[in-house]
């Protein structure tokens, strides 16, 4: 449409056909309109496109790290992400909540570096565990789908990238790759149970934040396979109106310019303070405290899972105690 504007005042106009100083002014002006709103059609239709693909990319990015509920069998929740990746809102770090038979069940893990093939490790767990959640009766058998799935994973990648390999993928590859991986049960009394593989143990918030440890944690998947037995460890329990923070070490390892660490317990114990405690509030709270530490974008994927017990009733159970001491092999 611009290129014809010009075209017809160039062959149809008078006044372009004279030498004059005042008619090649009019001619220059015309010309620089017709450049100007050329311009700016361009611009606008590059910023229409820009705005499609981001939605769509945004649509592809909540359905890998799908919005939590805000509430889940009696727990209440809120989640927060912050990608290492630039103009993305995922990176490797991952996390779900499933409310299932056998008590709500939710995974928080962490995919050696970030980018795009972070992305898709994170997509193979995540996939493993929205079914295994609800299929397997015992944690011990849900971590073990999720090993299983990170090496078909890691399997399929390593042939794409090296095609001249055949049937068989490097082990270089794929002795590089690892997720650490927190899986948590919290049963009807409020117990909570985990296996951990290399990850960072959540914290209880109750008016403080308490590390929730349970012992030595397995070995990130990926590296090595898992032992034998897999004994799950009781981290103690979830009273009505506590929280639990689970979270990546990209939160605890986040720099500022001087080179101290994030004081992650610190903040989320002050977040803690105002009771009840509100998981969003927390999330806010311990994002914005993040941002001013570091002053920039992070260089690490950080995550955060928040939920509070909204159940009344948290009686003993003697019955659920002694079926979870089992080991399972």
């Amino acid at each position: 449409m611009w290129g014809a504007v010009a075209i017809t005042y160039k062959l149809g106009c008078p006044l372009a056909q004279q030498h004059s100083l005042s008619a090649r002014i009019v001619t220059s002006a015309v010309f620089f309109a017709v450049g100007t709103g050329l311009i700016v059609h361009v611009r606008h239709a590059l910023l229409r496109e820009l705005r499609q693909l981001r939605e769509v990319a945004g649509a592809a990015q909540n359905v890998l790290l799908r919005p939590l509920p805000p509430r889940v069998d009696g727990l209440a929740l809120a989640a927060g992400r912050l990608s290492a990746t630039h103009g993305a809102s995922v990176g490797g770090d991952l996390y779900e909540v499933a409310a299932t038979d056998h008590g709500v069940r939710l995974v928080m893990g962490d995919v050696r570096g970030h980018g795009l093939a972070a992305i898709g490790t994170a997509a193979a767990v995540l996939g493993s565990f929205r079914e295994a959640a609800h299929e397997e009766v015992e944690l011990p058998l849900v971590l073990r789908r999720l090993e299983r799935a990170l090496a078909r994973h890691m399997r399929e990648r390593s042939r794409a990238e090296h095609p001249a390999s055949g049937a068989t993928p490097p082990d270089g590859v794929l002795a590089e790759e690892f997720v650490t991986v927190l899986l948590v049960e919290i049963s009807r009394a409020g117990d909570v149970w985990a296996l951990n593989c290399g990850h960072p143990w959540p914290y209880r918030l109750c008016g403080r934040a308490e590390p929730m440890v349970g012992g030595d944690p397995l070995p990130p998947l990926g590296p090595f396979p898992l032992p034998a037995e897999l004994p799950l460890a009781h981290c103690g329990r979830l009273l009505p109106g506590e929280a639990l923070a689970l979270h990546t070490d990209g939160m605890e390892d986040a720099r500022n310019a001087a080179g101290r660490f994030f004081p992650l317990q610190s903040v989320l114990g002050e977040a803690a303070r105002v009771q009840p405690v509100s998981p969003q509030a927390v999330i806010h709270a311990v994002y914005g405290e993040l941002l001013r530490h570091i002053g920039r974008l992070t260089s690490d994927d950080a995550a955060l899972l928040v939920l509070r017990n909204d159940r009344h009733r948290v009686p003993a159970q003697q019955a659920e105690t002694g079926r979870r001491a089992r080991t399972m092999s």
